[in-house]
């Protein structure tokens, strides 16, 4: 039986290439919204670190209608580091939609869930998305697509794909990039004719396999996957069985069973084969079980998941500020947690160490441990993490191997070089380079190269360059990598941090706390910027100082230790309102001869912003520095070279902001 009423289809792509946009006209297209309903962008990411980061994270499920006929979609996490989420729920789909966007074309992520689609042999729609962008270059990035099917062996059914280009923003989507159009009609079109419709036999002995995990405090443990063959039915007993362990073989009674209607879950009395469905009434269920008739006991396989390559391990807080902060803090309540996530991530390991108070965790990648560690952190979890560590394999000739990374680098082009000195010293090979003023670097990298280098991009790039990277295959251990060439800034004093202590600790290095701040004596507060460490006292207070008149009575009290931050910002908002003339009359008076007052001016200049330089942002130093700029601060031979290390930044960044002021004034006077 062919149910021509019902498509299961996944999104995939690259980070950022817009499915989750997609999605949400999607659902407004297919009829789930009023038309006059106020919609939130990116509806289906409701979990707060998605919304915070503007990532996907979990594989979600919803459904529209497009003429009676209903789509079932899953929307999936585009980083490399969730790619267990894509891996398990495209056994839940007949197709899949691969985004591209039009301007950045196939990234690592984009080949790494368009293997996983090709091996599993669902047909493939392109979507070219972002065709607005003034940048896109639509035809050929379908050109790059369509090669990197052919290098990933897709067969001729599957190259014979057809193409759409869409605007997820705009909610538009055409076959042709040169006619407009005004909805996403071409696109649930092309739905319906290339992805096939479920197949199956809807009276056989009922099969289910479950791909995800979800919760609920009320009926616990909730298992999500599609109906391959037979129909389930509320209330009838089950067998729970798994193709990994013969010996589970467990019966049960259906006690809910919810379809996907749109964001909404809703009790239905059965479903048939090529639903996809979410099922109660099993404590213990777990991902790759499967959900068969009493006397049919057929366990289903799973896909292979692809094993973690990051390690860090998870102890109790033993440091002088331990149990301050969190509710669970003991190994008991940790490991209780650990080894729950492992019932709804199988991307994920935990191994019992030596100790009792630590544990082992492995994941995909720094950003699949590092968003574990807030959720658990969230949770009110209190615990301290190591550094991270890449697992290394070993070959039958006992020869170490290490996980390397397919990383690709689109930078302008005049940072070009930088990138690539950097990357070669991490042992990482330049496999590619294409591009004129902007250009697309292509890298095979150590994973362990690429710890702490994605600052180092952002600021030898100018934040001007893009990056990403996805595991691509064990390769020989290709030795040591330099470490960084910096010291600590390191505390003597346990206390709070003052504004004081942090004024004077500035021109050691770049601080990691503020004021308020609980330090510990041995505790990091800072990065020295030459090698060696550095003890600093960030709780160094000065005390009261009064100020007297000729008859010795006090006038007046002086405390630096007193954060006025807040006292500036409400001064100078209450300004606009209470002054009549120029707010430039109320800045320091600018002195005339700047050659003998350089650190004069610069202290004018902070007393302008209202904080230390440790404490502005890139708006505050802009301020500061036009403020030394108009005083002529930078006529004084080498002043650039102090004001830059005196704000933290280089010269290049000195002199942009020099530049952003002038064109301000352009502007302003233009």
């Amino acid at each position: 039986m062919i149910r021509e009423n019902l498509r299961n289809i996944a999104i995939i792509a690259h980070v950022d290439h817009g499915k989750t946009t997609l999605v949400n006209e999607m659902l407004k297209q297919g009829g789930v919204f009023r038309e006059n309903q106020q919609v939130a962008d990116r509806v289906m990411d409701n979990n707060a670190i998605e919304k915070e980061r503007g990532i996907t994270i979990l594989a979600k499920n919803t459904s529209m209608y497009y003429k009676d006929v209903k789509i079932n979609v899953v929307d999936t996490p585009g980083h490399a580091d969730f790619g267990g989420e894509v891996e398990r729920v495209l056994k839940m789909v007949d197709g899949v939609l691969l985004l591209i966007d039009s301007f950045e074309g196939p990234m690592p992520q984009t080949r790494f869930v368009l293997q996983h689609a090709l091996a599993l042999g669902l047909p493939v729609i392109i979507v070219i998305n972002k065709m607005d962008r003034p940048d896109a270059r639509c035809e050929e990035v379908y050109n790059e697509a369509f090669d990197l099917m052919i290098d990933l062996g897709a067969d001729e059914s599957q190259l014979d794909t057809p193409v759409v280009y869409a605007s997820a923003r705009a909610g538009t989507a055409t076959l042709d990039p040169n006619v407009p159009s005004e909805d996403l009609r071409p696109l649930f079109e092309t739905i319906l004719k290339y992805i096939p419709a479920p197949k199956g036999d809807p009276d056989a002995p009922v099969q289910m396999l479950i791909s995800t995990i979800d919760y609920n405090e009320f009926v616990g443990r909730i298992g999500i996957g599609r109906i391959t063959r037979g129909t389930l039915k509320l209330n009838s007993m089950a067998t729970r069985c798994n193709n990994l362990n013969p010996d589970l073989h467990e019966n049960f009674r259906l006690s809910s069973l919810f379809a996907f209607e749109g964001l909404k879950r809703v009790p239905v009395e059965s479903a048939s084969m090529g639903e996809i469905v979410a099922v109660t009434g099993i404590e213990d269920i777990m991902i790759g079980d499967t959900i068969c008739a009493t006397d049919a006991v057929e366990p289903l396989p799973f896909v292979k998941i692809t094993e973690p390559t990051v390690a860090m391990t998870f102890s109790v807080n033993d440091s002088p500020f331990a149990g301050r902060e969190g509710t669970y803090v003991t190994s008991r309540h940790l490991r209780a947690r650990l080894m729950r996530e492992l019932q709804t991530d199988v991307s994920l390991r935990v191994e019992e160490t030596d100790s009792a108070d630590s544990f082992r965790v492995s994941g995909r990648g720094e950003l699949h441990l590092s968003v574990l560690i807030e959720n658990m952190r969230r949770q009110g979890y209190e615990f301290q993490v190591s550094k991270p560590e890449v697992l290394f394999h070993y070959d039958e000739n006992g020869n170490k191997l290490e996980p390397t990374e397919r990383t690709v680098a689109d930078v302008p082009s005049e940072y070009a070089g930088a990138v690539i000195e950097k990357i070669g010293r991490r042992r990482g090979v330049m496999d590619n380079m294409t591009g004129t003023d902007r250009v697309r670097l292509e890298f095979t990298v150590p994973s362990r190269g690429l710890f702490g280098y994605r600052s180092e991009f952002m600021t030898d790039t100018r934040g001007e360059g893009v990056m990403s990277a996805v595991f691509d295959h064990y390769e020989p251990y290709k030795g040591d990598i330099p470490h960084r060439s910096v010291g600590a800034l390191v505390s003597t004093e346990t206390g709070d941090a003052v504004m004081y202590g942090l004024f004077y600790a500035q021109d050691r290095g770049t601080l990691f706390c503020g004021p308020n701040t609980a330090v510990y004596t041995g505790m990091i507060v800072g990065q020295n910027a030459r090698q060696g460490d550095i003890d600093v006292n960030v709780c160094r207070q000065k005390h009261l100082t009064s100020i007297r008149n000729s008859r010795g009575a006090v006038t007046a009290i002086f405390s630096i230790n007193y954060d006025i931050t807040n006292i500036m910002m409400m001064h100078q908002e209450l300004g606009e309102f209470m002054l009549t003339r120029d707010r430039e009359q109320s800045e320091p008076e600018k002195i005339i001869n700047v050659n003998d007052v350089l650190d004069e001016l610069i202290q004018q200049s902070v007393a302008l912003v209202g904080k230390p330089a440790a404490l502005m942002n890139k708006d505050d130093k802009i301020r500061a520095i036009r403020f030394l700029s108009d005083a002529g601060a930078f006529l004084v031979t080498k002043s650039g070279d102090k004001v830059a290390k005196y704000f933290g930044i280089s010269k290049y960044t000195l002199y942009s902001y020099i530049d952003a002021n002038k064109q301000q004034e352009e502007k302003k006077h233009g």
